[in-house]
């Protein structure tokens, strides 16, 4: 089977415009990967499926992953003017210079939700060719193309991924939550994401439910005569 750089130059060259990079694996399998834009996602599956080496005709897995805002901490040299005292000169008498200086900086990088294909070919008898998805954020652009016009087999795990992370794949036929309930809140894969008291379908709570709900009462009540 073909290299994955050779796979992103066969997708760059039948697909002008996918944007597709390189993504790699430093672990052992060295199972490297393809990301991939959303803007031509539909065209460069379809052409992994129908190109007659690659012949992608299976989509085995699809699963995502969670990846919240980063803080990063970084190191910067900084040019600047600072007055320093005229050596030898008069007292009182100032020069500026220029210096530079190192400074520590955070900044935060903002995090996204990413969806994970594994594909083969049962006519080739080869793969994983692994692809990688992005959305813009966590937040309000949460969505991506899907493949299931492509692979048949895409249209349980999108709703699986749509439920538990809340990406939403757009031209998907049917997307609602496959094993949460539909008026269940939130996403209960995200890494932020904090587990309720008590659920809606289990009126009598547990003695460990219980326990956590007074805790979280007693935070929540402000502390009786207040302050001193």
């Amino acid at each position: 089977m073909k290299t994955v750089e050779e796979i992103k130059a066969a997708i760059e060259a039948a697909v002008p415009g996918a944007g597709v990079e390189v993504v790699t694996n430093p672990g052992p399998a060295a199972e490297h990967s393809l990301r991939i834009g959303q803007k031509h996602a539909v065209k460069v599956a379809e052409f992994l499926r129908d190109d007659s080496e690659l012949a992608l005709d299976f989509l085995s897995n699809l699963t995502a992953v969670d990846w919240p805002d980063k803080e990063i901490t970084e190191k910067v040299k900084v040019t600047r003017e600072v007055q320093k005292p005229v050596e030898g000169g008069e007292p009182g008498q100032v020069q500026t210079v220029t210096e530079t200086v190192e400074e520590t900086r955070k900044r935060v990088e903002p995090g996204y939700l990413e969806t994970v294909y594994h594909l083969y070919s049962i006519a080739k008898k080869h793969g994983p060719v692994v692809l990688r998805m992005r959305t813009g954020n966590r937040t309000d652009d949460v969505s991506m193309p899907s493949f299931t016009s492509v692979w048949r087999s895409a249209e349980f795990q999108e709703r699986e991924a749509f439920d538990l992370y809340g990406i939403v794949y757009t031209g998907h036929p049917d997307l609602r939550r496959i094993l949460m309930w539909d008026e269940f809140k939130d996403h209960p894969m995200r890494k932020d994401y904090v587990e309720p008291d008590d659920y809606e379908y289990e009126p009598t709570a547990h003695d460990h439910v219980l326990e956590r709900a007074k805790q979280h009462l007693s935070m929540e009540q402000p502390v009786a005569g207040g302050a001193e």
